[in-house]
C-alpha cells in the first residue's frame, strides 16, 4: 500500500489495515492507546508558515472561521492551545460531539451556530473526507495539497481550488472572498 493510501484510511478501516488480526472488540483499547501517544505529542504541533497571518487577516476582514474536524473535543482543544489559536474560531465541532465526516451534520451544525447558510460557507480541507461533507452540506470547498490526501484525489470531488501552499490558499482566499 502507498504513502498515500495509508494517509486515506481512517476509523475501522485503518485498524483493520494496521492490525489485520486484531480483534474489533479490542478496537477501543488500541484507540486509547493512540490517543494517549497523541497528547503526549502535542508539543510538537506547529503551525504551516503564514497560517496565523492568513486566518487574522480573514478574522480583519470579517469572515466567520470554524473548526470541523475528525479529532476529539479535548484533543481539538489542546491542538489549538498548543499552536496558540484558542479563540480565534467562532465554532467548533468535534466527532466526538457530532456525525462524522463526510456526514453533513457537523458541517450544518456549524452553520447554524454562526448563522450561515451553505450558500455563503467555503469548507477548506486537507482530505477526501473534508471535500465529501462539503458536496454533502451543498457548500464550496477548497482544497490544501499539502495535508493529509494526494491532491490527485481531489478533482472528483470538485474543489473550487486546489491550494498547493499557505500563501497560495491565502491568495485565492483574498480574491475570492
Amino acid at each position: 500500500m502507498t504513502q498515500d493510501e495509508l494517509k486515506a484510511l481512517v476509523g475501522r478501516a485503518a485498524l483493520q489495515h494496521v492490525v489485520p488480526g486484531l480483534s474489533p472488540e479490542r478496537y477501543p483499547e488500541l484507540g486509547r492507546r493512540y490517543r494517549h501517544h497523541y497528547v503526549a505529542s502535542q508539543d510538537a504541533l506547529v503551525l504551516f508558515p503564514g497560517t496565523l497571518a492568513m486566518l487574522q487577516a480573514l478574522k480583519a476582514r470579517n469572515h466567520w472561521l470554524a473548526v470541523a474536524t475528525g479529532k476529539s473535543r479535548r484533543g481539538l482543544d489542546e491542538a489549538l492551545q498548543t499552536v496558540q489559536l484558542h479563540g480565534l474560531f467562532d465554532a467548533t465541532r468535534t466527532a466526538d460531539e457530532t456525525a462524522g465526516k463526510p456526514h453533513p451534520r457537523m458541517l450544518q451544525e456549524l452553520m447554524a451556530a454562526i448563522g450561515t447558510t451553505p450558500a455563503r460557507t467555503l469548507m477548506v480541507g486537507d482530505t477526501t473526507h473534508d471535500l465529501q461533507l462539503a458536496r454533502n452540506a451543498g457548500t464550496a470547498s477548497v482544497a490544501v495539497s499539502f495535508g493529509a490526501h494526494a491532491p490527485e484525489s481531489f478533482a472528483a470531488l470538485g474543489p473550487l481550488h486546489v491550494a498547493h501552499s499557505t500563501a497560495d490558499l491565502a491568495d485565492w482566499l483574498l480574491a475570492h472572498g
